[in-house]
């Protein structure tokens, strides 16, 4: 599952996270407007997202004009984090870091170099932290949180704060003196503006892919930064990051010659899986099974990740090239699906209007979205049966977010799975001939 990388300690180019004290305060309209107007500037940004998240780096991407990964502590082994900071901010003059959910947000226990903060990552690196506060109902306030964010962690620095959803001139001043008085800076402030919200579905934000006129939304974030907030001061408290060089494991490919399922209905695939796949010498051949498309028969493995397959069951369920090619693939190679490629893969998928539409077959998996239950956490595996994912023993980690319900699922359990408490998961995934599935998103090795 694994091959030998050997890093050196390096120096990171000029940074910051913005985060904020929880979800929905803002943090996304701020990266991608900021990231946006210096990218207009012909400022060279590195985007990167604190945690597991499919979507916004793949908006970060369009705004920054260039591929944005995931950094997680908890999933992430600190060499392969190193490696893809390294890496995915080469050539940079400034990197961009979205944080998690609040900036100290995390699981109860630790996991590869911590608990899934995006505060590990200001501690590892240096790079201060550009806090985005949501001040409506409350003016002074907004200092005395600010102030217990400075002092929450050792070698976490606040370099300033941005005010979000602020009412009028006076609510700014209100805001602005307190915040000022205990040596925070205030960077800006964004009045309301419902024009400018990003469409959203059940698992986030709908896909930059999928969102209309994507560009002059993008376009308008970062007016809408440059007219309430002072760039160029933002972009001075940047600081260069360090991180701690050593030497450590790649994650290997599943095959030479990867088939990937890759469309609107199959889109969650993380950018470091891909780029170490490809690092190791693989090719990767997409194929769209939405456009009744089959994997190519030059390919090993056929991988089928997560994305939306409920929004387009009824046409997946007629797309009878596909699924035909699919089942003649898996009678001599390796299938692997990912969540959504997990259920696509099963017998049966009912829609949340409670229409069932047959699937692939290739597992006995029947799940449901008529009745709907979020499932959302870390997982680590034990990989129970040698497979794609590695030998029988090997334990990797990942994440697990879905809305659906599993009706029966009869085949050889995939993993022994757990919570980042250790607690013992029920959906463990399902094995069959060469086929293998789950609702387990892989990050890395453990």
């Amino acid at each position: 599952m694994t091959s030998t990388v050997n890093l050196a300690p390096v120096n990171l180019p000029q940074g910051l996270i913005i985060a904020a004290p929880r979800s929905g305060a803002g943090k996304t309209t701020v990266t991608l407007g900021l990231m946006r107007a210096l990218a207009r500037q012909g400022v060279r940004i590195a985007p990167f997202k604190c945690g597991p998240d499919y979507i916004d780096p793949a908006f970060h991407a369009v705004a920054a004009g260039r591929p944005s990964y995931n950094i997680d502590s908890w999933a992430m082994r600190w060499p392969t984090a190193s490696a893809l900071l390294e890496a995915g901010s080469a050539g940079a003059e400034l990197v961009v870091v979205e944080a998690l959910m609040g900036l100290f947000d995390g699981v109860s226990k630790s996991g590869q170099w911590g608990n899934g903060a995006s505060a590990d990552l200001a501690a590892a690196t240096g790079w201060p932290v550009v806090l985005v506060l949501d001040v409506s109902g409350q003016s002074q306030t907004a200092a005395a949180v600010a102030r217990g964010f400075r002092g929450f962690r050792d070698n976490v620095e606040i370099a300033g704060v941005i005010l979000n959803r602020v009412g009028s001139q006076r609510h700014i001043t209100l805001a602005t003196e307190g915040l000022e008085a205990c040596g925070l800076p205030v960077l800006g402030a964004l009045p309301r503006d419902t024009q400018l919200v990003l469409p959203e579905r059940h698992l986030g934000l709908v896909q930059a892919e999928e969102t209309t006129d994507l560009t002059a939304r993008l376009d308008a974030l970062a007016d809408f930064i440059e007219k309430h907030v002072a760039v160029d001061r933002v972009v001075a408290a940047a600081k260069p990051g360090k991180m701690a060089g050593a030497g450590g494991d790649n994650i290997k490919p599943p095959g030479q010659r990867i088939a990937l399922a890759r469309d609107a209905a199959f889109s969650f695939v993380y950018p470091h899986m891909l780029a170490a796949w490809r690092q190791a010498g693989a090719d990767v051949i997409p194929f769209s099974p939405l456009a009744d498309e089959a994997p190519s028969d030059s390919a090993d493995v056929a991988w089928l990740p997560g994305g939306y397959p409920e929004l387009h069951a009824g046409r997946l369920a007629q797309n009878s090239s596909f699924k035909a090619g699919l089942k003649r693939f898996a009678e001599t190679r390796a299938v692997h699906g990912e969540c959504g490629g997990y259920m696509v893969l099963g017998t049966g998928l009912i829609d949340a209007s409670g229409v069932r539409h047959e699937m692939c077959g290739l597992l006995g998996l029947e799940t449901s979205f008529a009745t709907r239950r979020m499932q959302l956490g870390y997982r680590r595996a034990q990989i129970l049966h040698d497979c794609v994912l590695g030998r029988a023993g090997q334990t990797i980690t990942g994440h697990e977010f879905h809305y659906a319900t599993i009706l029966d699922a009869p085949n050889t359990a995939l993993f022994d799975v757990t919570t980042a408490t250790g607690d013992s998961v029920a959906a463990s995934g399902s094995r069959r001939g060469h086929v293998t599935g789950s609702f387990f998103h892989l990050i890395d090795t453990a």
